[in-house]
C-alpha cells in the first residue's frame, strides 16, 4: 500500500477516510551526506509506508544557501534513498540544528527563511501547502480510515527557540547547558503552541510526535526539552487538557539510540524512542534515569509496526542496526497509552 498515500495540509481539521491504514513507519536522524549510507537498503527491505527524517538530516552548518542546497542534493542522490522513495515510501521530515544551519541554533539564525525554502523543496512539499504560509516548518497530517488513523505531529524546535542557558565545558557524556528556569524562554513559540493545542484535538487513534531533540530524557547537559522544563511541562499538561490518546514521541540528535519512559499522574505512560545517528554513533550515552534498558551506541534507525488486527491494536517499537538486527524493542498496546476518560477522540 506504499503508493496509496495522500496527505493533509497543516490546518485542515479533517481526517482521511478512504485509505488503507498505516502499519510500518521508519525513522532516523543524524546523517552525514558524505557517508556511503548503505543503511537505506536495509530500511527499504522492511517496506515502510512512511519514513520520518528527525533532523540533522545532513550537516549544513552554513549561511551559504548554495552550499546548503548542494549538500541536500548529495543526500537525496544516494541510491538507497532513491530506491526507497521509488518503491513508494512517503518521506516526511523535521529539522534540527545542523540542517537548520547552525550548531545548537535557535531563532537568532539569520537564514531561517531561506533554509526553510530549501528544506521544503527537497522534502517535496506541495506549492499550495499551508506549511509554506507560516513561519517555521511545523506541520501535521492524519492518515488512515476511521478507527485506524495515525497522526504525524512534526514539530519545529529551532525557528522559535530561545537561547539555552550555558553551564559548563562539555565532555564526552555531559553537555554544556543547565536547566533554564526563566519561563519567558520558549521552545516552540506561541504561534506553534496555539497550533499544537488545536491539532491535538483532531480525532486519531495513534499520534506520533516527531521532535528533533529528546522529549523524555533526564537532564544530562545536552540539548533536550528538559533544558526548558516549563515547556516540557506545558506539553504534558496540554496532552492532559486535550485528552489526546495514543500519543508517543520519536526523536533524534544524540548519536545513540534509547527508549525513555515517564509515568505521570492523570496521564498514561509517555514513551520517547530515540534513533540517532544513521551514519555514525557515539562512544557513550548521557545519563537518563528515564531510560528503559540499555542505550545502543552504534549507527541505527528506528522502526514502528502497528498491528491493527488485534482486538486492542499493538505498537511494536524497534531500534535496528546496520545489519537490520533489532537492538532495542518494546511492545505496547493502545490501551496502555490511553486516558480512561478522554476529552476528545
Amino acid at each position: 500500500m506504499r503508493k496509496l498515500l495522500s496527505f493533509l495540509p497543516v490546518f485542515v481539521l479533517m481526517q482521511v477516510s478512504a485509505q488503507n491504514p498505516i502499519t510500518k513507519i521508519g525513522f532516523g536522524s543524524c546523517i552525514g551526506q558524505d557517508n556511503p549510507q548503505e543503511v537505506w537498503y536495509k530500511v527499504d527491505a522492511l517496506k515502510p509506508d512512511v519514513f520520518v527524517f528527525l533532523g540533522d538530516n545532513l550537516y549544513g552548518d552554513t549561511k551559504d544557501m548554495a552550499l546548503l542546497r548542494a549538500k541536500y542534493e548529495k543526500l537525496f542522490s544516494k541510491s538507497g534513498l532513491k530506491q526507497m522513495k521509488g518503491n513508494g515510501t512517503k518521506v516526511l521530515g523535521v529539522w534540527d540544528d545542523h540542517d537548520y544551519g547552525v550548531n545548537d541554533g535557535g531563532k537568532e539564525y539569520p537564514k531561517k527563511e531561506e533554509s526553510k525554502n530549501i528544506f521544503l523543496e527537497f522534502f517535496d512539499e506541495p506549492v499550495k501547502s499551508e506549511r509554506r504560509n507560516h513561519p517555521g516548518i511545523y506541520h501535521h497530517l492524519v492518515v488512515g480510515p476511521e478507527g485506524k488513523r495515525v497522526q504525524f505531529i512534526m514539530l519545529d524546535t529551532r525557528t522559535f527557540r530561545d537561547k539555552l542557558c550555558l553551564a559548563r565545558i562539555p565532555n564526552d557524556c555531559k553537555g554544556e547547558y543547565r536547566k533554564c528556569l526563566l519561563k519567558s524562554k520558549s521552545m516552540l513559540g506561541e504561534e506553534q503552541w496555539a497550533w499544537l493545542e488545536k491539532i491535538l484535538q483532531i480525532p486519531a487513534e495513534v499520534r506520533i510526535v516527531c521532535s528533533s531533540t529528546q522529549f523524555l530524557v533526564d537532564f544530562n547537559g545536552w540539548e533536550a526539552w528538559v533544558n526548558l522544563p516549563h515547556e516540557r511541562e506545558r506539553f504534558m499538561n496540554l496532552i492532559e487538557k486535550t485528552g489526546a490518546n495514543g500519543l508517543f514521541f520519536i526523536s533524534g540528535d544524540v548519536h545513540y539510540a534509547e527508549l525513555s519512559r515517564l509515568d505521570r499522574p492523570n496521564l498514561y505512560p509517555l514513551y520517547d524512542l530515540t534513533s540517532s545517528g544513521m551514519t555514525h554513533g557515539n562512544p557513550c550515552a548521557g545519563g537518563n534515569k528515564n531510560r528503559v534498558g540499555e542505550a545502543y551506541l552504534k549507527p541505527n534507525f528506528g522502526f514502528i509496526n502497528i498491528n491493527w488486527n488485534k482486538a486492542v491494536p499493538e505498537i511494536s517499537m524497534e531500534i535496528r542496526d546496520e545489519a537490520n538486527e533489532v537492538k532495542i524493542s518494546r511492545l505496547i498496546s493502545l490501551d496502555e497509552i490511553s486516558i480512561k476518560n478522554p476529552k476528545s477522540n
